[in-house]
C-alpha cells in the first residue's frame, strides 16, 4: 500500500513540530508549513513557507505536497494560530482583536476550505483549537472566542464531508509547556497555570501530538465531527 500523507499546517515549533513528529512515527510521509522560520526539519520531512491569511498561499502549499510527495494528503492538520497578550475585553485593543480574527478565523477558514477540496476521501481533517473555549478566564475571551469560530466551521464540515468518508474533528488542549507558552510569564504565572489541572502540571507538546497522530489513524474510525480536549482534567 502507498505511503499516505499528512500535511501540518503551523509545524515548525510547539504542538505543530509535535504533530510533525508523530505522524512521521506513525509513517506518514509529512510535510507542514511555517511562516517566517521553519525550525529544525526532521529528515525525510518537507517544509513549505505559506502566510495562511492567503488563501493562494495555502492552496500553493497543497500543490507542493502533490508535486513532491506525489498525491493530494490523506491526513491535513490545521494548527497554525496566534495568540495576544490577554487583556479585559474593555482595555482589548481593537487592532488585536482584528488580528486574531484574521489569523485564527480567516486563517482557519482558508485552510479548512483547501482542505474540504483536496484531502483524499477516506481521509482526516484535524483542527487545533482550546479547552479555554469552555473554561472561562479573564482577559482570554477574544482568543477563545476565534477558536469557538473554528469549532463551529468544524462541525459542520463533518456534517458535509461524511459523504466522502472524511472524518473531521478538533484537538482542544488545555495550558501546554511550549516557548510560546512560556513567554512573558514569570514563575508565579507558570504556577497557576499548573494548578488549572489536578495532576498540578501544564501538558507537553507530545502528548497533543499523540492526540492528533490517533485522530489521524484507523484506531480512530469511528471518531468524527467531536473536539478532543487533552487538558489533564481542566475542564
Amino acid at each position: 500500500m502507498a505511503e499516505k500523507i499528512a500535511l501540518v499546517f503551523g509545524g515548525s515549533r510547539g504542538i505543530g513540530a509535535a504533530c510533525v513528529r508523530a505522524l512521521a512515527a506513525d509513517g506518514f510521509a509529512v510535510a507542514y508549513t511555517y511562516v517566517n522560520d521553519a525550525g529544525e526539519t526532521p529528515a525525510g520531512v518537507r517544509a513549505y513557507r505559506a502566510d495562511i491569511g492567503e488563501p493562494a498561499q495555502v492552496a500553493e502549499a497543497f500543490a507542493a505536497v502533490a508535486r513532491d510527495l506525489g498525491g493530494a494528503p490523506d491526513v491535513v492538520v490545521a494548527n497554525a494560530g496566534i495568540n495576544v497578550p490577554p487583556a479585559p475585553l474593555a482595555q482589548f485593543p481593537a487592532a488585536a482583536f482584528r488580528r486574531l480574527v484574521e489569523v485564527n478565523i480567516v486563517g482557519a477558514f482558508n485552510i479548512l476550505a483547501e482542505a474540504a477540496r483536496q484531502v483524499k476521501d477516506g481521509g482526516a481533517i484535524i483542527a487545533l483549537t482550546t479547552s479555554l473555549v469552555r473554561h472561562a478566564a479573564p482577559g482570554i475571551g477574544p482568543y477563545s472566542a476565534t477558536k469557538a469560530a473554528v469549532e463551529c466551521l468544524v462541525r459542520s464540515m463533518a456534517k458535509e464531508l461524511a459523504g466522502r468518508g472524511v472524518r473531521v474533528n478538533g484537538v482542544a488542549p488545555g495550558p501546554v509547556d511550549t516557548d510560546l507558552f512560556r513567554a512573558g510569564k514569570n514563575a508565579d504565572a507558570l504556577s497557576r497555570s499548573a494548578a488549572m489541572s489536578p495532576f498540578n502540571r501544564v501538558g507537553r507538546p507530545e502528548e497533543i501530538g499523540a492526540v492528533v497522530a490517533f485522530l489521524a489513524s484507523d484506531k480512530a474510525s469511528w471518531v468524527h465531527g467531536q473536539i478532543v480536549q487533552p487538558n489533564g482534567g481542566l475542564v
